[in-house]
């Protein structure tokens, strides 16, 4: 008698049908949930959907040939694992974007789709006013620029700052300012929590229904995994414009025109990936009207070297007005060189071109570094006689200067090893090399500097091919063509 009295007054509704499949009794909880003439044609662990309820229907066989279905409420249950599906699939989605404004467009976008009528996802303010994302159901999103006073909305200045959110109960829509609500019925303020710092304030707003205390905490939920992507969105923005300030400062300079003289470089980094290296190449205007041209190579790749690269450019542009001679500028830099970084050395050639009645008088001088090229214009190539002790390896180095005329159409062409050692060919293992170089530069004769750098550049690329490669380097000093 216990065992039935049990039955059936358990909350949970219980069906009894007989062996011919017709319902001949059930509890309290069924007659309230279910009509009498209800004929059961689920199966084991069917979902059940009754008064908007979802129910587990679990069977429970009898000797007697009769069954009991005990339905079982797992609306709560489904509701959370659905809500869990769908945070997961808006996490992806929210980090396929790292541009911030875009990222504020897909926050404003799936808020609309899964949890409002109507969204604003605010971000913290500048001197120029406030990002903000608006996203209408169904709409598209807008992107604006906006100056807003944030105390309008209650918990608005205080989610922007990060603090915890004030529940909906407490905002009146009839109090919102007009920028805010469209005849909303119920709004919830949110803040979007970013990596240590907010990332901003989330608005929902319902016109016809008001927020339920568990869609605000799912609602948090969300915020919390929007922020976070809006913040790395508006920190990668960050690092990539102070990463993109600094690597234009390593870069080699754009050389401007002069009157007597053509001069042309060009430079790529030993990874395509990166815009940085070891070399490096720079033109100095002097008092007297002479250019100073300066191209070295850093040992090393990458990062690393580009930043002992800027050093060392400031150094000689600290230098010039101060020395006398290239010897002189060296053995300056070499003494720098060891005091900052005794782990690294340099290679590097100096040049100061000046017009002449013959046309460009060149001086040259290596610290370590290959020779420069002479190519007149009639094809012949020659290698400047230069010789000098690697820069930043030894306390005192030797240096030895050549002087050359460039008759017009006559070029110098300097060059680091990442031309000569460049490896590749037929079969990918053979360095291009210094006679390879000789053999191309003799078709070069009388080539503007524009031309001749490129045409290097564009035979050692050829040699690669796919293949790896060092920094390389090339700038052109060419005597120009009288007319």
């Amino acid at each position: 008698m216990v065992a039935v009295q049990s039955w059936l007054h358990s909350p949970c509704p219980a069906i009894v049908v007989n062996a011919a499949g017709v319902v001949h009794s059930m509890n309290d909880a069924a007659k309230v949930l279910l009509p009498a003439d209800i004929e059961p044609r689920w199966q084991h662990g069917d979902s059940v959907l009754i008064s908007e309820r979802s129910y587990a229907a679990h069977r429970v066989d009898h000797s007697s040939g009769e069954v009991t279905w005990w339905l079982l409420d797992d609306t709560d249950l489904r509701l959370e694992r659905h809500r869990a599906e769908l945070l997961t699939r808006m996490s992806t989605v929210l980090m396929t974007s790292l541009n911030p404004e875009r990222c504020m467009r897909v926050v404003a976008e799936l808020a609309s789709t899964h949890l409002a009528d109507d969204v604003l996802v605010i971000a913290p303010g500048t001197t120029d006013g406030h990002p903000v994302t608006r996203c209408v159901r169904g709409e598209a999103p807008t992107h604006e620029l906006r100056r807003i006073d944030v105390e309008e909305v209650v918990g608005l200045s205080e989610a922007l700052r990060g603090f915890p959110p004030v529940p909906s109960r407490w905002i009146d829509p009839a109090a919102a300012p007009g920028w805010l609500a469209h005849g909303a019925t119920s709004i919830v303020v949110t803040p979007l929590p970013g990596h240590g710092v907010p990332a901003g304030a989330l608005i929902l707003m319902r016109r016809d229904r008001h927020f339920a205390e568990d869609e605000e905490a799912f609602a948090r939920l969300f915020a919390s995994r929007a922020g976070v992507a809006m913040s790395a969105a508006w920190l990668f923005t960050r690092q990539a414009a102070i990463t993109e300030r600094l690597t234009r400062d390593l870069l080699p300079p754009v050389l401007r025109r002069y009157d007597s003289v053509d001069l042309a470089g060009r430079y790529r980094a030993a990874q395509d990936t990166e815009q940085v290296g070891g070399d490096f190449y720079d033109v100095h205007e002097r008092e007297n009207g002479e250019l100073f041209v300066v191209l070295g190579d850093v040992c090393g790749k990458g990062l690393d070297a580009a930043v002992q690269t800027g050093q060392v450019r400031t150094t000689v542009h600290a230098l010039l007005p101060v020395v006398a001679d290239h010897d002189q500028l060296l053995r300056s830099l070499n003494k720098a060189v060891l005091t900052t970084d005794r782990g690294r050395f340099i290679t590097v050639v100096v040049a100061t071109v000046k017009s002449c009645e013959e046309g460009l008088h060149v001086r040259l001088t290596s610290g370590g570094h290959p020779p420069a090229l002479i190519v007149r214009a009639n094809g012949e190539v020659r290698a400047a006689k230069t010789r000098g002790t690697l820069v930043g390896l030894l306390p005192e180095i030797v240096t030895t200067t050549d002087e050359v005329v460039l008759a017009p159409g006559d070029s110098c062409l300097l060059h680091t090893d990442g031309i000569t050692e460049a490896v590749g060919g037929p079969l990918g293992d053979e360095e291009f090399g210094e006679e390879r170089l000789l053999r191309a530069l003799e078709e070069c004769g009388g080539m503007p500097a524009e031309a001749l750098v490129e045409h290097v550049h564009m035979l050692a690329a050829q040699w690669i091919g796919s293949g790896t490669h060092d920094d390389m380097a090339v700038v052109a000093i060419t005597a120009p063509r009288r007319r």
